[in-house]
């Protein structure tokens, strides 16, 4: 039951974050901290196409889509490293290359498969005080934009974004729901098969690929590496 309500929260926390990141005029744009922006902000056609019902049941136009929306504010790259850990150092540039294809395809699905669970809510982002929020990580800017997502007749629950700054713009790498990593919860499952043995890198980004090429045959309905 813990297992399913943390996933369900994080099918939440995607779809949050990709409709977030839906237009927004320049007056409430005026009042968000940097970094908070490319959260709420993305193209006017997205808006648009949201609305086509038609559109929103063609799962594989919808995951295309998605991919396009959430790559220019989400760096994968980091993300990936981040979920394999320890094991990054050792792998060869092939298998990262690898690995990051499969992974992305995942999270890309996950957020798709949000569009379909999730509705009427809203987004309301917390103060945000660049001067004491923004860290130096390795010689990069950090910070944690923090947000509560509300929906009618419940509780709101927390949702917030790790994010650096890479050339110049703000990327999530991280969303924290109530406390729970994403990059935590993705690093333990991954992990645990990395530990099985005759598993590495290799083998568990081979089984990533049959997860998603099944789940987009079945529509995207099985989004986790169980």
């Amino acid at each position: 039951m813990k297992h399913q309500y943390i996933k369900q929260l994080f099918l939440f926390a995607t779809f949050a974050f990709l409709l977030a990141m839906l237009p927004i005029s320049k007056a409430v744009a005026a009042g968000l901290a940097p970094p908070q922006i490319p959260i709420e902000k993305a193209s006017g056609k997205i808006k648009e196409k949201l609305k086509n019902k038609e559109f929103a049941k063609d799962f594989i136009k919808v995951n295309n889509f998605v991919s396009e929306v959430i790559s220019p504010y989400t760096d994968f790259d980091k993300i990936a490293s981040l979920v394999v850990g320890k094991y990054w150092r050792k792998a060869t540039a092939d298998e990262k290359e690898n690995f990051k294809r499969e992974f992305k395809k995942l999270l890309v699905r996950t957020y798709s498969r949000a569009f379909y669970d999730f509705d009427q809510w809203s987004i309301r982002f917390l103060p945000l005080n660049m001067e004491n929020a923004v860290k130096k990580v390795k010689n990069k800017e950090t910070v944690i934009v923090k947000t509560e997502i509300l929906q009618p007749g419940k509780p709101p629950f927390s949702l917030n974004y790790r994010m650096w700054k890479v050339n110049g713009d703000w990327k999530v790498y991280d969303m924290m729901i109530e406390g729970i990593s994403l990059v935590k919860n993705y690093r333990t499952s991954i992990g645990a098969r990395i530990k099985q043995p005759g598993a590495s890198l290799a083998t568990v980004t081979e089984y990533l690929a049959k997860k998603n090429s099944d789940a987009l045959a079945s529509k995207g309905t099985n989004d986790d590496l169980s």
